[in-house]
């Protein structure tokens, strides 16, 4: 794949991934002209690359995990290690997320709009709701 079908694909910039690249998270192939060409594995490592970074790792915690799955099957124990703590992370900021869409689903039903995720518009009345704004 070229560098924009895999943006397209991972809704990421084409900048983005050649900044992964620079940094060591991938190695990419070349065509004869040059051009970057992404194979399975460069992708699958992007993928996997960028659900970390959405999910909040830290670029410098990214390259560390690739360096280990680079030295080999001896760091399983470390990256097992980094990717448990990674998924207690997730997990407290999915909590904190829930409770905060919580909080905004019940201004907006103060409001008189409608909660739910199949809104586009709430429908807000003309009236000065009491308490906090």
């Amino acid at each position: 794949m070229s560098i924009a079908e895999v943006s397209d694909l991972l809704d990421v910039s084409a900048h983005t991934l050649r900044y992964y690249e620079k940094i060591g998270l991938v190695a990419v192939d070349r065509d004869s002209s040059g051009h970057r060409v992404y194979g399975p594995e460069s992708i699958r490592r992007l993928v996997f690359l960028t659900r970390m970074r959405i999910s909040g790792m830290a670029i410098r915690d990214l390259q560390h995990y690739v360096e280990l799955v680079d030295a080999g099957e001896g760091t399983v124990p470390e990256r097992l290690d980094m990717l448990l703590e990674h998924r207690d992370t997730v997990r407290r900021q999915i909590k904190e997320l829930t409770l905060s869409l919580a909080a905004t689903e019940y201004k907006i039903a103060t409001y008189g709009g409608r909660t739910g995720e199949h809104d586009t518009q709430p429908s807000v009345t003309g009236s000065s709701p009491r308490g906090v704004s």
